[in-house]
């Protein structure tokens, strides 16, 4: 059975991406371990609330090493909302608090002209192949929560945008690091699918 290690920073509710792996047939493990961490075959970084202090979370409980090594050996990781946008060099959210600079590039707020949060459900446009969304129609419906998103150095790693009064990344690839800005685990079976196949992953080079 496959098991799916998700990094627990204490400031976000996970029961809903733990519920969508888990009654699909997946085994779980909720741990902020580096042991766990550094020994996981797929890797989970959710998160909700604010970027510094998932950032001083992180440090502190040493495990900033832990997953970037992780992110550097092939196997399958997975960033969810604030998870994807750690995954990242640096954001503004309450200045510039530095990432963990897996994927080159800034987390940014959505301009003063644009409601925030956007919540809710949009659809999602992919821009190139990705195994996550293998099985899930080209234009699908995802649910939203943010306030912030990645602009990518490299549009390359775009595999998905989606529109809130101007269309933002809201999935990306580089290599075996996955992040989704919007919420699998609470959209539906859209949102299955993809957890599904990130589940079935194996090393990627």
């Amino acid at each position: 059975m496959k098991l799916i290690t998700i990094v627990n920073l204490g400031i976000s509710n996970i029961k809903s991406i733990v519920r969508g792996f888990s009654t699909q047939g997946y085994e779980v493990k909720i741990t902020d371990s580096p042991d766990d961490i550094s020994s996981a075959s797929l890797l989970v970084l959710p998160g909700v609330g604010a970027f510094p202090r998932a950032m001083e979370i992180i440090e502190k409980k040493g495990i900033l090493k832990p997953i970037k090594r992780y992110a550097l050996s092939g196997r399958p990781l997975l960033g969810v909302c604030l998870g994807m946008q750690l995954l990242f060099t640096e954001s503004e959210e309450h200045g510039i608090t530095k990432g963990l600079d897996i994927i080159k590039g800034r987390v940014v707020k959505f301009p003063d002209d644009r409601p925030v949060p956007h919540m809710g459900w949009n659809e999602v446009i992919q821009t190139k192949e990705s195994p996550i969304f293998h099985g899930i129609k080209n234009i699908a419906d995802f649910y939203f929560v943010h306030s912030y998103y990645v602009e990518p150095d490299n549009l390359r790693n775009e595999i998905a945008y989606s529109d809130h009064f101007g269309r933002f990344t809201a999935a990306v690839q580089d290599k075996n690091v996955f992040g989704t800005q919007f919420h699998p685990e609470k959209s539906q079976i859209n949102g299955l699918k993809l957890l599904k196949n990130f589940a079935e992953l194996g090393i990627i080079q």
